[in-house]
């Protein structure tokens, strides 16, 4: 009886610790890979359009109709926007500008004499500026001010707004008053941005005044303003929202529950990311779940509308899109793509797929009809009599095209589940070296996406199983090493890592794991960025972390890189045809590389991968052994901080690499290597104390001991048994950086304020109680939960004010299970 008593006790426990506190800055709704990636950017489904990872609209739209009564429940209506002066894209115009700075505060206010200034046509730009999507414009370098005059024939506008591409910096004034103020920032395409108040109040029948200061800070720079009118909608096109009652994160979903009258909808966004299974990883397909139930007694008559847009399939709005409906396999499955299909060509960050096709299905017992058409049809029509009947295949640009299906169900006290199946086909996945790759789930071609699809349907309720085991296995696993904080954490990062890649197998089958380097610039195959997102794979599959790195590896043993260290890169992402990034990171990268392969041995318990590629990791080592100790005026991972010489934590990273390296050699049968290099290594470590010594801490560099930084590479240490350093070097940093934090967490060195969670993570796990390690962790999840910026996850942030500094979406969060990797390998 008391054992009894003692497992109920356990399973509530349990279930108060999964209860989650965390609001995510996005949320993941279809995570497949880099491309095929939707989010919602707020609090609310229903809120918000849902985009793209990099923000750009691509819409899923969904509408539940109960006894004749429609709410809304996922997405929001698209507004009108009408044109009140047009951008140079839209059409051309010519403006006044100068790139020397007027000789009066007041240059954007009528009366100021600007005759001096050239007149233009406009976009102005940067010379570095290339985007196929752009016409040339006028040319600065780091500032320009430019004015423009307009006549309105009328004022009575509902609400204007900016429709502005601006790279960087940015102040905008209309008719002399600020209408929009926004640095350190930029857009990478044309955006609607509000106007402030006072603003839209000089707006004016007759002549205007639009005046624009741009600074560019690094790289390309661009602004071109133009405005329009949003136009809400209105009387019968008004849906109700549906009432979000309860929201919660799992490791591979994302369940929100709403109130829709009398019927209660729970919609859960599955992504079957389950990391001991390559298919279940590459198969390209979603689910959507919705199950119903009655709160009212009573039986309902309700429909579910999920529609998704052609925007899914291509990279901007102004390419085209065609559809088609099958009727397979017990399947009803449409599908939008490009009408002009260009695989692998275009490359870059800011950058979504155009080739390939999107994939709306659901099993046709549940599918009352289905469509593909203008999306504003799709929902009104289903608003107003719950059809969608029409159906359009004929190309259209792709934001006037979405597909959807209409699933009808009666509900009662019992409660039904339905669902239906997002997914995509690129045909071709990544350009390596020459040959085009398809992805991992079709990697012979003989596979289709509907034999996908019909796979997926088929083992559905056994798929959603196994997400359920994950969920509780990552969230467990966490909460053992690190606490509830932690754990959800991990759950927040975990599709966001792994989806940050692609699957697929070169021509001898092996597994290449391709990341792509989000919003920092787009490179494929990235050393420093496989390096901290590695402990979530050495964890749950080290073949996935082997994927990443055997591209790095053929690179120089193939002789398309010749240099004595490792590459930074192999391209830009999809093109993985050699470095593009403009500068090496010799000891980085050099580090990375012996480090991981020597944790993947351990990992896989034997020496087979280090066998493999000793030859060239013998040339990184023997690089290292030169170069390592005290490194040259470099970049490093943490590049966007610039050059540094004698950096004392990149130091550690060469020490750890050739300990590494050392321990591979003895398990090789080499121990006159090993012993050679253990001395060598010995001997770089007491020299580090000695140097980077700076009383009560570390310092930043050798040259420098005013100065402090996270060491987070000696986390390897302990971690691998390398028993280079004595403990009090982790104890006394450990002790310092609890008298560095701030609200939003431990700044990465003395140079900024900003900082890197992932690196804080691997700093934290360094504590040696538990206590210090939350208080390390608890204004990381300050940050995620109280951030201003509500995008993905951002992994370089401020921890004064908890604002993102850059880059999001990024598979470097994977490093945020290196507590749980030092807790099971201990």
């Amino acid at each position: 009886m008391t054992k009894i008593w003692s497992t109920a006790l356990l399973s509530i426990f349990s279930l108060v610790l999964f209860a989650q506190t965390l609001r995510p800055p996005a949320t993941p709704l279809v995570s497949i890979d880099p491309y095929t990636s939707v989010w919602s950017f707020g609090d609310q489904l229903n809120g918000s359009p849902t985009k793209h990872w990099t923000g750009k609209p691509q819409p899923m739209d969904g509408l539940i109709r109960v006894d004749g009564k429609t709410y809304r429940f996922m997405g929001a209506p698209t507004p009108v926007m009408k044109t009140i002066l047009p951008t140079a894209k839209q059409g051309g115009y010519l403006a006044r500008y100068t790139t020397v700075k007027p000789d009066a505060d007041w240059w954007y206010k009528e009366g100021y004499n600007i005759t001096n200034w050239k007149q233009v046509p406009a976009p102005f730009s940067t010379k570095d500026k290339n985007d196929a999507m752009l016409r040339s414009g006028t040319e600065f370098q780091k500032e320009v001010w430019y004015r423009r005059e307009f006549t309105l024939t009328a004022a009575d506008f509902e609400k204007p707004t900016l429709n502005i591409f601006h790279d960087d910096d940015v102040q905008v004034y209309i008719n002399g008053v600020p209408a929009y103020d926004c640095g350190p920032c930029f857009t990478s395409d044309y955006e609607f941005k509000p106007i402030s108040a006072p603003a839209r109040k000089a707006l004016k029948k007759g002549k205007n005044i639009l005046a624009v200061y741009c600074k560019n800070g690094v790289g390309p720079g661009y602004i071109d303003v133009g405005l329009a009118d949003e136009i809400a909608p209105k009387g019968d096109d008004v849906i109700l929202p549906a009432k979000q009652t309860a929201f919660e994160m799992k490791a591979t979903q994302s369940i929100y529950t709403f109130e829709a009258g009398p019927v209660q909808l729970k919609a859960s966004f599955v992504a079957p990311l389950i990391m001991k299974d390559l298919e279940m990883i590459s198969r390209p397909v979603n689910y959507v779940v919705y199950d119903l139930k009655a709160n009212d007694g009573k039986t309902h008559q309700v429909e579910i509308l999920n529609s998704v847009s052609g925007l899914w399939a291509v990279n901007d709005a102004s390419q085209k899109v065609e559809g088609k409906t099958e009727n397979q396999n017990g399947l009803v499955t449409l599908s939008l793509g490009n009408v002009e299909q260009k695989a692998l060509v275009k490359k870059g960050d800011d950058v979504r797929i155009d080739w390939g096709r999107a994939y709306l299905a659901a099993g046709a017992g549940n599918v009352k009809s289905s469509a593909i058409g203008a999306p504003e049809e799709l929902l009104k029509s289903f608003s107003k009599n719950g059809s969608i009947s029409t159906n359009q295949t004929s190309a259209a640009s792709a934001d006037t095209k979405s597909m959807g299906v209409l699933l009808s169900e009666k509900v009662g006290n019992e409660g039904k589940s339905l669902h239906v199946m997002l997914g995509y086909d690129d045909g071709y996945s990544v350009l390596y070296f020459g040959q085009n790759l398809r992805p991992w789930w079709n990697k012979d071609g003989k596979n289709s996406i509907q034999n996908e699809l019909k796979n997926a349907e088929a083992d559905f309720a056994k798929i959603l199983k196994e997400c359920e085991a994950t969920d509780e296995m990552i969230y467990q696993d966490a909460l053992k090493a690190g606490g509830k904080q932690y754990a959800e954490l991990c759950v927040l990062a975990y599709r966001q890592a792994i989806s940050a890649h692609k699957l697929v197998a070169d021509a001898t089958g092996t597994p290449l794991f391709f990341s792509k380097e989000n919003f920092s610039n787009g490179s494929i195959g990235t050393v420093d960025i496989t390096y901290p997102s590695a402990p979530l794979f050495l964890l749950y599959n080290p073949v996935l972390l082997k994927g990443m790195m055997e591209p790095i590896f053929y690179y120089s043993e193939s002789g398309k890189w010749t240099k004595p260290f490792a590459a930074h890169d192999v391209g830009t992402y999809p093109q993985a045809t050699g470095q593009t990034y403009g500068e090496d990171m010799p000891v980085e990268e050099s580090g990375n590389m012996l480090t991981l392969t020597y944790a993947i041995c351990k990992a896989e318990n034997n020496i087979d991968f280090a066998k493999k590629h000793w030859k060239v990791l013998t040339t990184w080592a023997n690089y290292l052994k030169k170069e390592g100790f005290d490194p040259a005026n470099q970049l490093c991972t943490d590049d966007f901080a610039g050059h540094l010489a004698r950096n004392a934590n990149l130091s550690i990273k060469a020490i750890m690499g050739l300990a590494s390296y050392a321990k591979m050699a003895e398990q090789l049968g080499d121990s006159k290597e090993a012993a050679e290099v253990n001395a060598l290594v010995k001997d770089f470590a007491q020299k580090w104390m000695q140097l980077a010594d700076s009383g009560d801490h570390y310092a930043l560099s050798f040259d420098n001991k005013n100065s402090w930084s996270q060491k987070y590479n000696i986390v390897w240490d302990e971690l691998l048994n390398l028993n280079v350093f004595p403990k009090t070097v982790a104890e006394k940093e450990i002790k310092y950086y609890l008298t560095k934090q701030k609200p939003f967490g431990l700044p990465l060195d003395s140079r900024k304020t900003y900082t890197k969670s992932d690196w804080i993570v691997w700093t934290a796990t360094l504590a040696k109680n538990k206590a210090d390690f939350e208080a390390l962790i608890a204004p990381i999840y300050k940050y995620a939960n109280e951030t201003p910026d509500q995008i993905p996850l951002s992994d370089w942030h401020e921890t004064v004010d908890g604002k993102s500094v850059g880059f999001r979406a990024r598979s470097v969060v994977g490093g945020y299970w290196m507590k749980v990797l030092g807790e099971r390998w201990k």
